[in-house]
């Protein structure tokens, strides 16, 4: 199967889900459910419920029994772009090629989409898979994604960015480049991570097989953020879906303004690389893990 095969049966089971589980667009609150679902449907990679399909694969599971528990990561994803877009933080207009959610609608909408995005997330993740064989597992899933979507995952690494933005390089926050790694690893790295490591607690797997599959996620959530540096300094409107610039203009620290194109390029390729060679060993060969991994440090939105 060609890598654009994979991500097309990957997308279609993910958004199968997806419409499964969202109330239709006319129940109440219509207002609220109308720009929640079109926050969610706006044309997503969906690469971290993917990430969690292929994974549990990877561990020995059939995805299709995880095909709603792995959409609370793409719920928790889409939240943290609807608040990343807002005056209050980016400041964006653009997201997948049309209007923000706060354009769209309104302003104090965008943040209860918010809101209901990330609730519903992790509500997802504590109901499915259903039955009472899974109760221990579902926990597990829930307090790995909580951690990685909270103040010492995701959303601090996005206040750090918010601190570090606008701030002399060499003054931001000590030493430049300890403070963009860390930036990257918890802002993007960590949902990405707990992505591939959810796929294997899904599928009861622990202790040191565990950490491999983190080990590879942590890799793929940094590659991801690199990649999304270099795309903000080199792509264009119609490419990225969203305005690009972004990242000089408004003097955030990434990639490309502490290191410059070339050698942020060259992480990149370093990090693919050694993606690749732990995708090979949780697969047992070259699989859908590995076709991810190129994907996501060659893709050009």
């Amino acid at each position: 199967m060609s890598l654009d095969e994979l991500l097309a049966r990957e997308r279609a089971a993910v958004d199968a889900a997806l419409e499964r589980l969202l109330p239709p667009a006319d129940a109440w609150p219509a207002r609220l459910n109308e720009a929640v679902r079109y926050a969610v449907f706006a044309g997503g990679k969906r690469v971290r419920p993917v990430l969690a399909r292929l994974a549990y694969a990877a561990a020995g599971g059939e995805p299709s029994e995880v095909a709603e528990a792995v959409c609370g990561l793409e719920l928790i994803h889409t939240y943290s772009l609807v608040h990343d877009d807002l005056p209050a933080l980016d400041d964006d207009v653009l997201r997948r090629g049309r209007p923000t959610v706060h354009v769209a609608f309104d302003e104090a909408t965008a943040v209860l989409v918010g809101d209901a995005l990330l609730t519903a997330g992790l509500e997802v993740l504590a109901r499915n898979p259903e039955g009472d064989g899974w109760a221990a597992r579902r926990a597990r899933a829930v307090a790995l994604v909580a951690a990685a979507a909270g103040a010492a995952g995701m959303v601090g690494g996005q206040m750090e960015d918010l601190e570090a933005t606008g701030q002399v390089v060499s003054a931001a926050g000590g030493d430049p480049e300890e403070r963009l790694e860390r930036i990257h690893r918890h802002k993007t790295g960590c949902l990405l991570r707990a992505s591939v490591e959810l796929g294997a607690v899904l599928a009861g797997v622990g202790g040191d097989e565990q950490a491999r599959f983190a080990a590879f996620g942590e890799r793929l959530g940094l590659a991801f953020q690199v990649a999304d540096d270099i795309l903000d300094a080199t792509a264009t409107a119609d490419e990225l879906g969203k305005s690009p610039g972004k990242d000089e203009a408004a003097g955030k620290l990434t990639y490309v303004t502490l290191y410059g194109l070339d050698r942020a390029r060259a992480k990149l390729a370093e990090l693919e690389t050694e993606m690749v060679a732990l995708a090979a060993e949780l697969e047992g060969g070259e699989g859908p893990l590995g076709l991810l991994a190129h994907y996501v440090c060659r893709r050009r939105s």
